[in-house]
């Protein structure tokens, strides 16, 4: 089927029971436009896309037409939206199947903005041309910088307008992720209070996720832990780049530990732990220094729903939960430090390493300083206004690390490695960002391109970058929205 370009479907997440999900296809769009098609992922999901006109992509990326083994569904989930509790789903995405690769590796494929199903309450179901470059930009870029996370494969237009504030053109992304399955698709069984549905998903996500627990004593504790070191590796990976996620509600953490849902996200450009980005977030609940906190409360929601699984009795299980959920602080802060010597090129452990990492993030909040830049002046590339870094109170304190640095028989080469492989030399910066989505809208697609080539390699010295490189020089505080 000449529509098919090589999909190798086999949907066992459409096999589960009705009580997981809606069976439902795409809304037909008008006049479908590829704008982008993502051709490195097409080639790791071993697609041929040579056998396939652009007119044939745009309708197969929009959902008009369907290849051939898919089963398109909408998902059922719940989730604590900024702390409150809501009965969820897929409002405007439709998983078309689990495409498995030669080399046995499954993934979903997911259309987003593909138009209403039952869950959509009172939206349109349909997505925005910027909201979904937005994703598709910043999630290639999370790629690139070593951060687990689903990924972009096409974003077509729709032909169509769609009304928020303003009309603006409709557009549909396909999202691949090693699953879509969150903690609020656990949060939605267990508030059904029914256990096999519960055993049903919890054996599902064990076999599809996680097989090296299949012959575990305990597996719903063992899956609680894993979760968690996934999501505090996730989280100092976020960290570590200045990213911001912006809408950490539970049904935006997925089981499998990828980044999910790029909504109202962002990089930070000065350092300030209070930075939030979202204009929805009026409480800086999902502040940059916050995500770890709110990871922890969101496992904790998880540890909820697994708790007919660890004990039958209900006392005993809340305590064995309870016990794991108190390592969280522990664990963030073993992975944090040993994150942030990466960042210094640090090696081996001293006891004032945290309050040399303190002392600096200190500084740089005080004098409001680009946290990305600040890390690549201390790797001797100048990114920004060196006058900046005279000052007397850093000059002080890099001589506290250079002495550092010759501690536990470093050698200099070691730590620039380090450093090196943990330090970004660029990243999407949000004005570069905007600049790009506006050209996008219309029709101008250069920048984008150009964008998108040189947040390949973040890690790399490339030439004629250095615009990339720069924060904005506005005072107007930077806002970004979820476009739904």
């Amino acid at each position: 089927m000449e529509n098919n370009i090589n999909w190798n479907f086999d949907n066992s997440y459409s096999r589960l029971s009705d009580a997981f999900k809606e069976h439902i296809k795409p809304v037909a769009v008008k006049n479908p436009e590829l704008v982008i098609i993502n051709e490195s992922l097409a080639k790791e999901l071993d697609l041929d896309l040579t056998k396939i006109n652009k007119d044939k992509l745009s309708s197969l990326f929009t959902g008009n037409t369907l290849p051939e083994g898919s089963n398109t569904i909408a998902q059922a989930y719940a989730g604590h939206q900024f702390g409150h509790f809501t009965m969820l789903g897929d409002g405007r995405a439709i998983l078309i199947g689990e495409h498995i690769t030669s080399s046995n590796k499954r993934y979903d494929i997911q259309l987003k903005g593909s138009g209403k199903t039952s869950f959509s309450r009172n939206g349109d179901g349909r997505a925005a041309l910027g909201p979904m470059l937005r994703e598709y930009i910043v999630s290639e870029a999370m790629h690139n910088l070593n951060i687990p996370t689903t990924r972009s494969l096409a974003v077509v237009k729709t032909g169509e307008k769609i009304f928020r504030d303003t009309p603006l053109q409709g557009a549909i992304l396909t999202r691949v992720a090693s699953s879509h399955i969150r903690v609020g698709t656990f949060q939605y069984v267990a508030a059904r209070e029914k256990k096999d549905e519960l055993e049903i998903l919890f054996n599902y996500v064990i076999q599809r996720h996680y097989t090296e627990l299949k012959d575990s004593k305990n597996k719903a504790v063992d899956l609680l832990n894993i979760v968690m070191d996934r999501q505090i590796d996730l989280v100092v990976n976020w960290m570590r780049v200045g990213f911001i996620h912006g809408v950490m509600n539970t049904d935006n953490m997925s089981i499998s530990g990828e980044t999910i849902d790029y909504g109202p996200c962002a990089f930070m450009d000065t350092y300030d732990p209070k930075t939030v980005f979202s204009s929805i977030d009026h409480m800086g609940r999902y502040a940059y220094c916050n995500q770890p906190i709110i990871t922890k409360w969101n496992l904790s929601r998880f540890a909820e729903c697994l708790l007919p699984l660890i004990d039958e009795n209900q006392k005993k299980a809340l305590d064995i939960a309870s016990e794991k959920i108190n390592n969280f602080d522990e664990k963030y802060e073993d992975k944090w430090l040993k994150m942030m010597r990466n960042k210094l090129g640090l090696v081996g452990i001293d006891d004032k390493d945290k309050s040399l990492i303190l002392d600096l993030l200190a500084w740089m909040h005080q004098k409001k300083v680009d946290y990305t830049n600040t890390f690549c002046h201390l790797m001797n590339f100048k990114t920004i206004d060196v006058k900046l870094f005279n000052d007397n109170i850093f000059m002080s304190w890099k001589e506290r690390w250079k002495q550092r640095l010759k501690k536990n028989q470093n050698k200099p080469e070691i730590s620039n490695q380090l450093m090196r492989k943990t330090n970004p030399l660029v990243i999407p910066r949000n004005h570069i960002i905007e600049g790009v989505l506006d050209e996008a809208n219309e029709n101008k697609l250069v920048s984008l391109k150009k964008l998108l080539k040189v947040l390949e390699k973040p890690y790399l010295e490339q030439e004629n970058i250095n615009n990339y490189q720069l924060p904005s020089n506005s005072n107007e505080k930077y806002q970004t929205f979820c476009g739904t």
